[in-house]
């Protein structure tokens, strides 16, 4: 009997829940460098869906964020690519979890190789917190550079990296007098000491300006600037942490790199170090948990590489990481302070969220003075007080969390905290779902509910409307302009009025209105995400655009149909259904469609006989480690391709995996060309044919 679990429409909802929120979390941290949640949030969400996918193959698919790494890049900068790609990598947070690192390795090496290796040589690096780029060096002079944005391409910003005193315009030769190669790509992280953090923060409060909420942010903010000269003013580091390509040169391991790179001129990572067991990598982790409050710069974890680049090229990659790296993540950061008030926020569905206002304290470097209580059951669990004495922790530098209460320093007649039964914006009575722990605001003309529905609409999800942040929306609000999506599209009649407001200069208003007038026709699928239907993420939002095709025929489904659709669950389907079947709702859709707005249906590639691999006839062979083979077929024809099961003359394309057939053969005999794993996922990703 097979041991897999019954895949249950409650798996494919909570599927497709954790994909979006991962997705969501990608471009939030990647795109944006606004992190929603901590690394260790976002690595148990990981964790979940690959437990899912593992069990249950057919829910495997190029697209998922098991397979994918960070978010596409903006628009704002020219693209560059990456050869090969910039993966992410693994992570552990327990010595078991490295422990079966090292067990997987072996058995890969003895599957595939038949080689017993008992004792790996690793080189261990502090994980620096910063932002990952690639150099490009040719003829030993600096040429360009790029963020990792999705791992297969990236921003260029050679000219911002130009302005780093760390990164040298011309290599220098080695101490044999030896030039360096002709060609060179390495990768390594951007990143702000801690000094140079508070220092950039002083100038920033002493300017008005907000400062940043840590370094990371910073540096990343930093990067992306399309001003070169602010970037040249921000006092930023680079250290170089692994090789991309080489010609004219040849490395043999992973310390031979560290230690030639410095001669040439390029910093490398600091306080690295060889180990020749996982038990001496264990003691290097151990002195850098003890030193972690003294370093002079942010780091969340300890690289373990193989040091042998033969070892890492037979190992080679997963579709998302290399099987020769892990990262040993550090546990979180951890302080004492007083809860001195309990405030509550109203999100965009309504949502009731406490919010614990502490006595300001230094985290890891960052003053903390607030911290999400997240809902009634958690505070209850915790036994969350006012005046209570707790232990915080900032897991990855985003909202830092109440881990517990200190119960022997309680204040006598303290008093345990109730959600209040009236929105504290609008006083309309709370009410609880009965399915979830979240209190919510019912009034959707509730002063919050609008702001933030409207900040949502104008997301880089949803409509990405340029320059309608968070505090236009509340001054457009506030002075009576708006009060729901479609207003935003009448704006243009009161121009003059606009002009009129403190701080509306004619050029940035007029700046605005294009936007809007732009947003009038984004794809279906970030209209849809726009609305804020519960319980619609932005790939559910994908699902429903390919389905239906317009939003009209969407708001006449019915339930049964809805639940047909894999993604869709029976509470997403009553939430869908009940979205359009209320008045509000229905009348926030037709304003905006009678104020212009024209949703661009998708068009299906594959149907449309149109896409990147329109025209080309795919076999598949071997086992692919990224993916299943229904899914792999899938983003073919996704992308305009068809999939045949035998080699012919009208094959145009064999992808080889791990241990492949006699269909190697003959395409090798019939001279087609022949795609290894990382050709194919570089192909997906870029959407087009090397």
């Amino acid at each position: 009997m097979s041991s897999q679990i019954e895949l249950t429409s409650e798996i494919l909802k909570r599927a497709a829940e954790l994909a979006d929120r991962l997705h969501l979390h990608n471009y939030r941290y990647y795109a944006l460098d606004d992190p929603l949640v901590s690394d260790a949030e976002y690595d148990r969400l990981m964790r979940e869906l690959q437990k899912l996918e593992s069990g249950h193959p057919s829910l495997q698919n190029p697209n998922s964020p098991t397979q994918r790494v960070g978010a596409d890049p903006l628009e704002a900068f020219g693209e560059f690519i990456h050869d090969p790609p910039m993966r992410s990598l693994e992570n552990a947070v327990g010595e078991e979890e490295v422990r079966e690192f090292e067990e997987r390795a072996s058995r890969y090496l003895a599957q595939t190789y038949d080689r017993e290796i008992k004792n790996f040589e690793y080189i261990v690096e502090p994980k620096l917190d910063g932002s990952a780029v690639e150099l490009v060096f040719k003829d030993g002079n600096f040429e360009s550079g790029g963020t990792r944005g999705n791992g297969s391409q990236g921003e260029d910003i050679t000219k911002n990296l130009q302005t780093i005193k760390d990164i040298p315009h011309r290599l220098k030769r080695s101490k044999d007098g030896l030039p360096p190669p002709r060609y060179l790509t390495v990768r390594g992280e951007v990143f702000l000491d801690l000094d140079g953090f508070g220092k950039l923060n002083h100038v920033r409060e002493e300017a008005g300006e907000a400062p940043f909420a840590n370094p990371r942010n910073a540096a990343a903010g930093t990067l992306r600037q399309l001003n070169p000269k602010i970037t040249a003013s921000r006092p930023l580091k680079i250290c170089i942490y692994a090789l991309g390509r080489v010609d004219g040169f040849e490395f043999k391991s992973q310390s031979h790199f560290l230690e030639t790179l410095p001669e040439w001129g390029i910093p490398v990572s600091p306080d690295w170090h060889k180990c020749r067991s996982l038990e001496e990598a264990f003691e290097r982790y151990a002195n850098f948990i003890d030193g972690r409050d003294t370093s002079p710069f942010e780091m969340d974890g300890m690289v373990i590489k193989m040091d042998s680049f033969e070892l890492q090229r037979d190992l080679g990659y997963t579709s998302r990481a290399p099987r020769w790296s892990i990262a040993y993540k550090f546990p979180p950061k951890q302080e004492h302070t007083v809860v001195e008030g309990i405030i509550v926020q109203v999100g965009r569905t309504g949502v009731l969220t406490p919010v614990a206002v502490l006595r300001p304290v230094r985290v890891g470097g960052v003053e903390v003075a607030r911290a999400t209580l997240h809902n009634q059951d958690e505070v209850n669990k915790k036994d969350v007080r006012i005046g209570d004495t707790v232990v915080i922790q900032r897991a990855g530098d985003v909202i830092p969390d109440v881990v517990a209460v200190v119960q022997d320093l309680r204040q006598p007649g303290a008093r345990k905290y109730k959600i209040p039964r009236k929105c504290p914006v609008c006083a309309t009575p709370s009410v609880r779902d009965e399915e979830e722990a979240a209190v919510r605001c019912p009034n959707p003309a509730c002063g919050a509910v609008v702001r933030e529905s409207l900040r949502h609409f104008a997301s880089r999800g949803a409509l990405d409307i340029e320059g309608l942040g968070e505090k236009i929306v509340n001054l457009l609000v506030d002075e009576g302009f708006v009060g729901e999506p479609a207003d935003l599209f009448k704006l243009q009649e009161r121009r003059d009025e606009l002009i009129k407001i403190k701080g509306f200069k004619e050029k940035k208003v007029d700046n605005l209105l294009a936007a809007l007038d732009e947003a009038r026709r984004r794809p279906l699928p970030r209209f849809i995400f726009g609305l804020g239907i519960r319980h619609v993420g932005e790939h559910l939002a994908e699902v429903l655009a390919a389905r239906f095709g317009s939003i009209e025929a969407l708001a006449r489904i019915d339930r049964e149909t809805l639940i047909e659709i894999h993604e869709v669950g029976p509470r997403v389907a009553e939430s869908i259904i009940n979205y359009f079947g209320d008045e509000r709702s229905r009348r926030v859709v037709d304003n905006l469609i009678d104020a212009g707005v024209a949703p661009e249906a998708p068009a299906s590639p594959a149907e449309a006989g149109e896409g990147p691999f329109a025209g080309k006839m795919f076999v598949l062979t071997g086992t692919l480690a990224g993916r299943t083979r229904g899914a792999a077929k899938a983003a073919i024809e996704d992308l305009g391709g068809r999939v045949g099961g035998t080699v012919s003359k009208k094959t145009d394309i064999v992808v080889a995996g791990e241990s492949p057939g006699s269909k190697l053969t003959k395409a090798e005999k019939l001279d087609i060309p022949v795609w290894d794993e990382d050709t194919f996922d570089r192909a997906l990703l870029n959407k087009l044919i090397p």
